[in-house]
């Protein structure tokens, strides 16, 4: 059995480089096709392909954000001053205090943050792309397993509606045949009231023709009030969304198909509804249906 993943995740993996930990950022949200963000650093900007490529290879479905971020805090290897560039900020710093006087002369800090004072260690491009695939393969499994576990808690929610919507289905089928009988006592009563003023005057009508024709009537209408068929169907639409959770996988698609199917034999249920018992099953049932049908959207 293949686990049922949802589209609903997060995860975050870090791996080192030479000029800082790399973080791999990913969330996820339900869509119906695989919908990719990417956001990084301009030192990384030359791994985004590889990165969506290997995103592409392992999630199917659903809006993806993924952040990538260095930080330069407790690196191993610091930069060095670039004299060329101390130089160039004194002089202009020594040109800006020689026409404005009372201009405040530079901090420290404000000579570091100065573009090119410091330089950075430089970074091999091909072991920084590694880095950054190792922490998003790390992050990816994460994800994985986070998706899975949700998936995993959705598949018992819906064989839970699976085990009500039967159980209503089982309900009705055993209970048509009396409410269907009953309905139709009623209905030969008030037919024989209606037509008995035939036989009282002066119709050319026999006793044995108005029968026949009150049995006429009430078989119509209970062909048209058996549900048989819809319960049937919704059994076996019930029976395969059991089959694809067992199955597993990418089922999303396939159990909203089924969804569909489930809410078209309520209505119709519901449209044949000869007693309140029906209506109250056809309302239920769809109520179930729903439930499952936004569970279901967020499945992969």
């Amino acid at each position: 059995m293949k686990p049922v993943a949802s589209m609903t995740g997060f995860a975050v993996a870090s791996r080192p480089t030479a000029i800082g930990p790399v973080t791999v950022e990913l969330r996820t949200v339900n869509s119906r096709f695989l919908d990719l963000s990417v956001r990084y650093p301009d030192e990384l900007r030359s791994v985004e392909q590889a990165l969506r490529e290997t995103i592409s290879a392992r999630v199917n479905r659903g809006k993806m954000e993924c952040r990538l971020s260095i930080s330069r805090v407790g690196t191993e290897t610091f930069g060095g001053i670039n004299p060329a560039a101390l130089e160039r900020l004194r002089r202009l710093a020594a040109e800006v205090s020689a026409a404005i006087p009372v201009a405040s002369p530079l901090t420290t800090s404000d000579v570091l943050t100065w573009p090119g004072v410091v330089e950075s260690p430089a970074a091999d491009p091909e072991a920084l792309r590694t880095s950054v695939i190792e922490a998003l393969a790390d992050a990816l499994d994460a994800l994985a397993a986070s998706r899975q576990r949700e998936g995993t808690a959705l598949r018992e929610v819906l064989r839970v509606n699976c085990d009500a919507i039967a159980a209503i289905a089982s309900q009705v089928q055993g209970r048509a045949p009396e409410l269907l009988a009953a309905v139709e006592r009623k209905l030969v009563e008030r037919l024989e009231q209606a037509l008995g003023g035939a036989l009282a005057g002066s119709s050319t009508l026999s006793r044995e023709e108005v029968a026949d024709r009150i049995r006429q009537e009430v078989t119509l209408y209970g062909l048209r009030m058996d549900v048989d068929e819809e319960i049937k169907r919704l059994t076996t639409h019930v029976a395969e969304v059991r089959r694809v959770l067992e199955v597993g996988g990418p089922v999303g698609r396939r159990l909203d198909f089924l969804m569909q199917e489930l809410n078209r034999e309520a209505n119709t249920l519901g449209s044949k509804a000869a007693a309140i018992e029906m209506t109250n099953a056809s309302v239920e049932l769809k109520l179930l249906i729903e439930q499952m049908r936004e569970q279901i959207q967020n499945l992969e």
